[in-house]
């Protein structure tokens, strides 16, 4: 069965540099083959659910969250006959999720937890057949340990939101004012992080390369494709724009190490297509990008993508990279290839041109006439490593845009790179007081 994706209200989420912002619903999908529940916000909530019967029914509420639509419903098969979207007050959006007649589920059959105070996915799993319903209706609410979401893409602990420099950040974006960024940066020592709306969804542009390469060698290390395997460039994959197989004749055959090369060193859209085309086509490789927790990445077209209908936000592209620095998705021996690749990325004009001296990033960038992005993986002189993402939506070919982005890379690494006395940070292990005090 395939999964339902719906975006919500994506046009109206503006960023107000300085200004507390309330929740917005980002997006959803239910995955009907792993029934699954996927939520999506704009900023960082704490669900409350709990279940009713006659029908038989999951309620989920979201605090301080609002959507664009006064109500949304969409049916389902088998055990799941329907998932309404409404608002009991102004500040709640709430999900109902009904099952059909003669199931039933009890609390110790469902999760809701988070990877990230934005992301949480509501597990089905197992259903109970019942043949009578219980008259009356009865409430059972459901348990979410608020320590669901300490952990970022399941691999980090999160620790603070860096205030200082998120407040210099929102200064900057005011002499900016064209610009609308989402910026995402995560101290991979600390956990501590920079959240400026790092849940929108933006066109990816060529940042979509970068979960594309991971695919791949996910498949290199399956044993499905070897890098010395050739693929044929087809007419109706080689395109223009970026890249220099445009000009090899149709029927030249490149290694997929030599295609997964130049679609990432120079950006090469036709490699691009070729890696998309083994791997199978948009389909299968959106449904592993939301496997993996990227709710806002997805391919719709083929490369260039010129109306920006592919997708991605700065955490989703963060939250990859976590997921690649941890071993979470690729054998070592994989994951140290992707890194390589990606060091020799050769637009190092964003995010490279504000790191220090003796500082390695592994990254990859992304340009339209409305939209640049920078994404990668930073470890500095000191050994301390953070993970970068960065997508701003700007005016026709703006410069300012670029200018932005250097900034803002120079005054997160001078940050982190300064001498820290101590920092305060989560501490699972510490359940009295729940912080530790760091000194570095």
């Amino acid at each position: 069965m395939k999964s339902h994706l719906l975006a919500i209200g994506l046009s109206s989420l503006l960023l107000v540099a300085g200004q507390a912002k309330a929740s917005r619903l980002q997006s959803w999908y239910f995955d009907s083959k792993q029934n699954q529940l996927h939520l999506t916000t704009t900023s960082g909530i704490q669900p409350k659910a709990f279940l009713l019967d006659n029908p038989n029914r999951l309620i989920i509420d979201l605090p301080g969250t609002s959507f664009n639509s006064d109500s949304v419903k969409k049916s389902f098969g088998n055990a799941i006959k329907e998932i309404r979207i409404g608002k009991p007050d102004s500040k709640t959006t709430r999900f109902v999720v009904e099952l059909a007649p003669g199931y039933h589920i009890a609390s110790r059959n469902l999760s809701i937890k988070g990877d990230s105070r934005s992301h949480w996915i509501v597990k089905f799993n197992s259903f109970d057949r019942q043949s009578n319903n219980i008259p009356g209706e009865n409430r059972e609410d459901v348990a979410i340990n608020s320590t669901d979401a300490s952990t970022f893409a399941g691999v980090v602990n999160l620790g603070q939101e860096m205030k200082g420099i998120s407040s210099q950040i929102r200064a900057l974006l005011a002499t900016y004012k064209t610009l609308n960024p989402g910026i995402f940066f995560l101290d991979l020592d600390t956990g501590n992080y920079i959240d400026i709306n790092g849940e929108k969804r933006f066109a990816a542009a060529s940042t979509i390369k970068f979960p594309l390469l991971v695919a791949l060698f996910q498949e290199i290390d399956a044993g499905r494709i070897k890098l010395t395997d050739k693929l044929v460039m087809r007419r109706d994959l080689r395109v223009g724009e970026a890249g220099t197989m445009k000009y090899k004749p149709v029927g030249t055959k490149f290694s997929v190490l030599q295609t997964a090369t130049l679609m990432m060193t120079i950006s090469d859209n036709t490699a691009t297509n070729m890696v998309l085309d083994r791997l199978g086509g948009a389909g299968k490789v959106n449904q592993r990008f939301r496997n993996w927790g990227l709710q806002n990445t997805a391919i719709q077209n083929l490369l260039p993508d010129i109306p920006g209908k592919n997708t991605t936000s700065s955490k989703d592209l963060v939250r990859l990279a976590a997921l690649v620095s941890n071993n979470r998705l690729l054998s070592s021996n994989s994951r140290n290839q992707v890194l390589g690749i990606m060091r020799r990325v050769k637009t190092n004009s964003l995010l490279p041109a504000g790191i220090g001296k003796g500082a390695t990033i592994a990254h990859k960038t992304g340009t339209l006439r409305f939209i640049i992005g920078d994404a990668g993986i930073i470890k500095m002189p000191n050994g301390k490593s953070y993970l970068a993402g960065v997508l701003v939506q700007r005016p026709n070919h703006d410069r300012r845009a670029g200018d932005f982005v250097r900034e803002v890379s120079r005054r997160v690494y001078n940050y982190l790179n300064q001498a820290t006395v101590s920092n305060i940070e989560p501490n699972s292990s510490d359940a009295s007081s729940g912080l530790r005090l760091r000194t570095r």
